[in-house]
């Protein structure tokens, strides 16, 4: 008797925030480096974006706690972040294209993103994206932990309803990428942000081997349906 053939559409498109959806990790990584040089600790702007891109804050924190044997204290944490969110308000821009992507792809969508909700929603509002994922927008603070490990994605594939096999994520960092890969959910890498030449993240992504690497968000929906091509051609015998 023969079995069903599966399901291979995509039913749920997950966004990474920044650098994905907002050009913003240019202005995050500048604020970090200027509060670790507070405290003595000057570090190069690459090794910040190695380190650093696409975590969550306590990830973060512990970074620097096992590097530097830093703590950095609640009121410099809460100085950091009026700080990022003062330059956002001045010259965050959504990455280019993404509009456009956006009308033309026919899954659902959702954000999971490493940052706090506030920080996520302030981005996404300044950028006039917010209406276009409310609700659907999920943090690393709502679960344990946050990427590389897959809880995030997991997490906000469950909300919306959808198996991680017919979900696919848009990562611009290493982290997300593994988290992905970790949820077993499909991954293209981002690498058309304003920190992908001094991050080298077109090296740092192929390594993981995601589904597919590109640097202009108003390829994304084409990509998509290629991979959806693939996935109903399946292995040839």
């Amino acid at each position: 008797m023969a079995t069903a053939a599966p399901d291979t559409d995509v039913a749920l498109v997950i966004f990474d925030c920044d650098g994905v959806l907002v050009d913003s990790e240019p202005l995050a990584v500048e604020v970090l480096c200027d509060t670790l040089s507070g405290y003595g600790i000057d570090v190069p702007l690459q090794a910040a974006y190695r380190d650093f891109l696409g975590r969550s804050l306590s990830a973060i924190c512990e970074r620097l706690q096992a590097e530097y044997g830093l703590d950095i204290a609640p009121e410099r944490l809460n100085d950091m972040r009026h700080a990022l969110y003062a330059r956002y308000r001045k010259t965050l821009e959504p990455v280019p294209g993404i509009a456009g992507a956006l009308d033309r792809l026919k899954p659902r969508v959702c954000v999971a993103s490493s940052s706090q909700p506030e920080r996520i929603k302030l981005s996404l509002e300044l950028t006039g994206l917010y209406k276009r994922f409310a609700p659907n927008v999920f943090s690393a603070t709502m679960v344990k932990k946050g990427k590389p490990a897959p809880d995030l994605f997991l997490y906000a594939a469950r909300q919306m309803g959808v198996s991680p096999d017919r979900c696919l994520v848009v990562e611009d960092s290493p982290a997300g990428i593994a988290a992905a890969r970790a949820a077993g959910m499909a991954v293209f890498a981002f690498t058309g942000g304003g920190h992908a030449g001094p991050a080298g993240l077109n090296r740092l992504v192929a390594e993981l081997s995601p589904d597919a690497i590109f640097d202009d968000m108003h390829t994304l929906p084409d990509l998509l349906s290629s991979l959806e091509t693939k996935r109903s051609i399946g292995p040839r015998a």
